[in-house]
């Protein structure tokens, strides 16, 4: 997994009880998510679809940063799917971690389209295929 994106706490971002508020954390791996997906598809046209539950399982306090890691689990037609984890950068403890998040790559109507892309694993194994069948 990738831990490509940082943020700092701020006072903005924390709940009644001084410690980060989770609709901030969901934000922020929408966010994320948004920019992994679009980078893995090469397309902006793209728009969540859903997000398997989300359990909270630490937090972080104001001057903390966390870290966003996502990584691509499944290509569909339309879809892509990715998982993300969100920790804290000093003590590693996992804030939350999100099992599937499905992305689909929409038209200029806001209809599924195909994306074309396959599987990075699957890049790589039709490479090795391919020498080992010269």
């Amino acid at each position: 997994m990738n831990f490509r994106t940082r943020k700092m706490v701020a006072a903005r971002d924390l709940n009644s009880n001084g410690t980060l508020f989770g609709g901030r954390c969901l934000e922020w791996i929408d966010e994320e998510a948004f920019i992994f997906t679009s980078c893995q598809l090469e397309s902006e046209k793209v728009v969540t679809r859903s997000m398997s539950e989300i359990n909270f399982l630490a937090t972080a306090r104001q001057g903390e940063i966390i870290e966003v890691g996502m990584e691509a689990t499944d290509f569909g037609n339309t879809s892509i799917t990715i998982s993300c984890v969100v920790r804290n950068m000093r003590t590693k403890q996992i804030i939350t971690a999100v099992d599937k998040i499905v992305f689909v790559k929409v038209d200029e109507f806001g209809k599924p389209e195909p994306h074309g892309k396959i599987h990075p694993r699957e890049r790589e194994f039709t490479y090795r295929d391919s020498l080992i069948e010269a």
